[in-house]
């Protein structure tokens, strides 16, 4: 493999890790309606404001959300919303893997 494809795959997995917390999925989804600000996506994903203050910074500087000040409130919106198309994925994933238990089980 050459250096710049192992570079790309280290860039792309820094964006998966960066999605892949409960808490930053959480913040993803709910995000997916449209700009939120930093009070209601705590209240939403029930935990405290410094606590997704930096997941939310995870995710800004994966690239995954972008920010604007708006007076005091600070708004955030995704600015990459095809990380949606992941999160769509796992599920279909989750999907595949139950149905495939639930054969398995069938037949014991």
């Amino acid at each position: 493999m050459k250096t710049h494809e192992k570079k790309l795959y280290q860039f792309k997995a820094a964006v998966i890790a960066a999605a892949g917390h409960p808490i930053r999925l959480a913040i993803i989804d709910f995000l997916k309606d449209g700009e939120q600000c930093v009070c209601d996506i705590a209240k939403h994903v029930e935990a405290q404001r410094s606590n997704v203050s930096r997941h939310l910074g995870v995710l800004l500087k994966a690239g995954i959300v972008e920010y604007r000040k708006e007076g005091l409130k600070v708004m955030y919106c995704l600015k990459t919303p095809c990380v949606l198309d992941l999160a769509n994925c796992v599920v279909n994933v989750l999907r595949k893997q139950a149905r495939e238990t639930s054969t398995l089980l069938k037949r014991l």
